[in-house]
């Protein structure tokens, strides 16, 4: 899964903001972090509600990502998925080119890959990679205008351990609501590692920093399968 957030309060905000962000939930925007500047995020998922006569699942991922300029950003994230007894985690190096964009109509374009490799469990996990394209639309409408992104995305390798379709589309919706308050929704299609639903708040802190809350609902999770989690995270732009 990836993350989150977006717009603050008022027009100098929402231009320092977007800058620190690279994800709603878990669709990529197509913003990338200024350059010079590193942006740290930790997200915490519990399972819940938790699976009668199985144990809560937990995932937990720190992220790291760099602005060298150009429009582009890298890192890497460790996703770590967590049933006791068993511990499973995956290396996410990524990167992300916006290469387009027009400010005075909203509009902006994006590309990207991230790779999922996993450190243990080499012998029941395959890597696979994910790679994307986007294309967002702000509305102007003074400091409320929403948000709109979409765009395809496909999965390269996966082996026998990738489950579900390998192509796509990813949503994604923000529309402001108070000056330090944004409601966001994303969706990946697909029921697969990358199908969910989430919706949620998102508030700006101060110090560039951000807090999000929102609800992860697998595509999958409908018919007895509890394929959800509380999406909580913490990000902070240096």
């Amino acid at each position: 899964m990836q993350r989150t957030v977006l717009l603050g309060f008022g027009l100098f905000c929402f231009a320092q903001i977007t800058l620190a962000q690279s994800t709603l939930f878990n669709i990529p925007t197509t913003d990338t972090v200024a350059t010079g500047k590193v942006y740290l995020e930790f997200d915490y998922l519990p399972q819940i509600p938790k699976p009668a006569g199985a144990d809560r699942q937990y995932i937990i991922n720190p992220r790291v990502v760099a602005g060298p300029g150009g429009n582009v950003e890298f890192g890497s994230n460790f996703q770590i998925f967590h049933s006791s007894p068993t511990t499973t985690t995956l290396f996410q190096p990524n990167i992300k080119w916006k290469f387009a964009k027009d400010d005075n109509k909203g509009l902006a374009a994006a590309a990207g890959s991230i790779l999922y490799t996993p450190i243990n469990h080499l012998e029941t996990t395959d890597t696979f990679g994910l790679i994307y394209g986007n294309f967002s639309k702000k509305v102007k409408n003074g400091n409320y205008g929403p948000r709109f992104t979409a765009g395809p995305y496909g999965v390269v390798g996966g082996g026998r351990t990738f489950t579900g379709p390998k192509a796509g589309a990813l949503v994604g919706y923000e529309q402001p609501i108070h000056s330090k308050i944004t409601f966001v929704a994303d969706w990946f299609s697909g029921k697969n590692f990358f199908g969910y639903f989430t919706p949620g708040l998102s508030i700006a802190l101060p110090a560039n920093g951000v807090f999000n809350a929102g609800y992860s609902i697998g595509n999958d999770s409908f018919h007895g399968n509890d394929n959800r989690f509380l999406f909580l995270y913490y990000g902070v732009t240096f």
